[in-house]
């Protein structure tokens, strides 16, 4: 019974199969942080009206950079009461208030200035950057591209090495090797702010983009030529 499972050719069309590969290293295109607004309150509306003016606060400074934040979103948002440790029934001793921003930016010169900014306000936490590439970046394609190449070079060198020459192409095939999306790897900085100073502002932090590896990998099936064994 005849199976195409194993491909192994003929004498008169032998095949020849090869894996192709390929790594890149880019710099990123995009840069994600996260900011984390809190406050407290001995009542809910004192605690929500401070997260309030907070998150606000931090919006506007995001916002005034412009075109340089390319997305900005707003994730998950908690009034919580604090219960206290000894007494009898439900008492509250204070309100504590969340809210969860995540900003993505594209010009690195102005992210240290920012999340500086952003850190040295009220009860403010800055997480990251954690550095990517884009969904469409050209360093994917590259990647694929040098792959799909190598494959061919590895595959004449076997043939030349027999004396004989590549025919077909008669599968090539992406396994999937290559990142599908942006990982955001690479935690620069953590900067937490508990009380604002008015008088002074802390100087920018200088943060140096992570180098994104890309990696590629395919493998190739040719017919060659018989050769003269």
């Amino acid at each position: 019974m005849a199976t195409d499972s194993v491909p192994y050719g003929t004498p008169d069309a032998p095949r020849i199969a090869v894996r192709g590969e390929a790594h890149l290293e880019v710099d990123p295109e995009i840069a994600r942080i996260s900011i984390t607004v809190t406050s407290r309150g001995k009542d809910r509306r004192t605690a929500l009206d401070d997260l309030t003016r907070r998150n606000a606060t931090a919006l506007d400074l995001l916002k005034s950079y412009g075109d340089t934040v390319e997305h900005l979103e707003t994730g998950s948002f908690s009034v919580t009461p604090e219960l206290k440790e000894h007494g009898r029934g439900e008492r509250v001793h204070a309100h504590h208030g969340r809210v969860h921003i995540t900003a993505e930016l594209t010009d690195f010169t102005a992210l240290g200035e920012l999340t500086t900014r952003l850190a040295d306000q009220e009860l403010t936490t800055v997480d990251g950057p954690w550095w990517a590439l884009r969904r469409d970046s050209p360093a994917y394609r590259e990647a694929r591209q040098q792959a799909v190449r190598e494959a061919v070079q590895r595959a004449k060198e076997y043939a030349e090495a027999l004396g004989t020459s590549l025919a077909s192409l008669v599968e090539l095939a992406d396994i999937g090797a290559e990142d599908p999306e942006p990982r955001f790897v690479g935690k620069a900085s953590r900067a937490r702010s508990m009380a604002y100073d008015t008088e002074a502002a802390a100087a920018p932090l200088d943060l140096e983009p992570q180098r994104q590896h890309v990696h590629a990998q395919v493998n190739a099936r040719f017919t060659m030529a018989p050769p003269q064994l």
